[in-house]
């Protein structure tokens, strides 16, 4: 079922490609400056991958989501006639997502890697590495830039075309892992938009802030001031006593005694209104990125609003709100491209997510106490869960707090 086997059909390029043809290097359009990821933001600064992860909002939100990906279990189950379900770990998805994806890469961090391609480019990609029977062995990240989508006119099946040195190969939908990032800004049902080139504009003056934080501060923390002669001063008189005062006077030297001559007066300049309110400025920025990326603040590092009663409940908003949406593009891409078709209806892929749930130890002792009295669980499972060995007789779901004796009449006790 996972074997190619079909006539190459003719294929169209995606709207990405069809924008990058009508313009050109020597005159890049802002579409094609975004292809590259370099985006203008209104701030003025250009806002790629690379320098919003240089802003500590902006990675503190990608590492939240990926790595909360990358530890949860993404177990693989089998569905049995009765309704139950048993764990199948011998499963080829359970093997490359949860052990090794490749030899040098375990499945976990593959799927930290593909997550964090995802948010930043918008698209995350591994390549499906099959044996000779066309089952899937390895997998292996291939790099968001290296990859571009196209479409076949015909069947509408998208195909990857992976750039590698001086070549080019074309690779069916069926042998890639394609995580996309959810977005209402794709209208072509194949390719993902990422969050951040979304946010660019208040990512784009996060940077700007910082840029003005570090030349303020690299200025002794003071606002630069105006350098007045009683004449009138030349051009290159003016532009020489400019540059030996700032080499006199800034950076390191900042701070330190001056000596005017000439007559010439020194007047500072005030702190204006924008930096005034530099700090609310800098935090409506951090919440913007966090509503773009759908994290709580807190996960940021942003603790101005956090009280004891809503931290107990932001391990369950973030699953809901920031991790579900990516969990569930997981599992049916795992479930696409990793289950065969005619497995779907016993087969499926699911994480388990209570270890971001887990509460503190009053709380979990006291849910544990429950489970057991309403037999739910036996020992055993609530020592897994303390990461306690199990006991030989653990295994009863009988209630423990019951001190009536059992209503089964001993052999050989009859009254016939």
């Amino acid at each position: 079922m996972f074997g190619l086997g079909r006539k190459p059909q003719k294929t169209e390029t995606t709207a990405v490609e069809a924008e990058e043809q009508r313009a050109s290097l020597a005159s890049p359009d802002d579409f094609l400056l975004e292809i590259f990821g370099v985006t203008s933001s209104a701030a003025g600064v250009s806002v790629n991958p690379t320098t919003a992860l240089q802003v500590p909002a902006v990675a503190a939100g990608v590492k939240a989501i990926s790595e909360a990906v990358s530890i949860l279990p993404l177990h693989a189950f089998a569905r049995n006639s009765d309704g139950s379900r048993e764990r199948d770990t011998e499963h080829v998805a359970y093997r490359l997502l949860n052990g090794d994806a490749n030899p040098w890469t375990r499945g976990p961090q593959l799927r930290e890697l593909l997550t964090s391609d995802a948010i930043c480019h918008g698209n995350g990609f591994a390549e499906i590495v099959r044996d000779g029977d066309r089952q899937p062995r390895e997998l292996h990240r291939l790099a968001p830039t290296a990859v571009s989508i196209e479409t076949d006119t015909v069947t509408g099946e998208p195909r990857y075309r992976v750039s590698a040195g001086a070549g080019q190969r074309l690779l069916d939908f069926r042998d890639v892992i394609h995580l996309r990032a959810p977005s209402p800004l794709c209208t072509d049902a194949v390719s993902g938009k990422s969050p951040i080139m979304q946010a660019r504009d208040a990512i784009g003056l996060l940077i700007t802030l910082q840029q003005h934080a570090c030349r303020l501060f690299a200025n002794g923390g003071r606002p630069s001031g105006i350098l007045s002669f009683p004449g009138k001063l030349g051009a290159e008189v003016a532009k020489r006593v400019k540059l030996s005062w700032q080499a006199a006077n800034s950076g390191s030297k900042s701070g330190g005694t001056a000596v005017l001559e000439e007559g010439a007066k020194w007047q500072g300049l005030q702190f204006s209104s924008v930096d005034a309110q530099f700090m609310e400025i800098w935090a409506l920025s951090i919440t913007e990125v966090a509503r773009v990326l759908r994290v709580p603040p807190v996960l940021l590092m942003d603790y101005s609003r956090q009280t004891w009663a809503n931290a107990e409940t932001g391990g369950q908003q973030f699953l809901t709100y920031s991790l579900a949406p990516w969990l569930s593009r997981w599992e049916a891409e795992v479930t696409l491209k990793l289950i065969a078709p005619e497995d779907r209806d016993t087969l499926f892929v699911e994480h388990l997510t209570d270890a971001l749930l887990r509460a503190d130890f009053a709380t979990r002792a006291t849910a544990y106490g429950q489970y057991r009295s309403m037999g739910a669980m036996t020992a055993n499972e609530v020592r897994a869960g303390l990461n306690l060995p199990p006991l030989p007789d653990g295994n009863s779901l009988a209630n423990p707090y019951t001190s009536s004796p059992s209503s089964k009449p001993e052999e050989g006790n009859s009254d016939e």
